[in-house]
């Protein structure tokens, strides 16, 4: 005889367990990863491994400020460009948040160069 579906469903949703209570990350230098700044809640849940291989580091943010560049190059290549004030608002939102995103991952390369023994 066949079980119903929903009393499978019911069966696995009481071996759940709740998350454990919050604790905020230990910020940078202290902690291996550091919290990008445009996360939107006290709760990170994006963060860069001030660990990672410094050409890594340098790809990734070299990455989304280009990707940004070529967005705002192609905007300003086509003349007038006509659209409601909260879609530039959200585009505007948009792009800052990968320019911010690629400046918090050059704050790490910059303090790893800087941190390195003189030469």
């Amino acid at each position: 005889m066949a079980v119903p579906v929903y009393c499978l469903w019911n069966l696995k949703m009481k071996n759940l367990h709740p998350d454990p209570p919050y604790e905020k990350p230990i910020p940078h230098p202290k902690s291996r990863f550091m919290a990008l700044t445009g996360n939107c809640t006290d709760m990170p849940t994006l963060f860069v491994d001030t660990h990672a291989p410094l050409d890594i580091l340098t790809d990734t943010a070299s990455y989304r400020i280009r990707a940004v560049t070529q967005v705002l190059e192609n905007m300003s290549m086509r003349g007038s460009v006509e659209c409601e004030s909260f879609i530039l608002s959200d585009f505007a939102l948009l792009c800052a948040i990968s320019l911010r995103d690629g400046c918090d991952v050059l704050d790490v390369v910059g303090r790893r160069l800087r941190a390195r023994p003189s030469e």
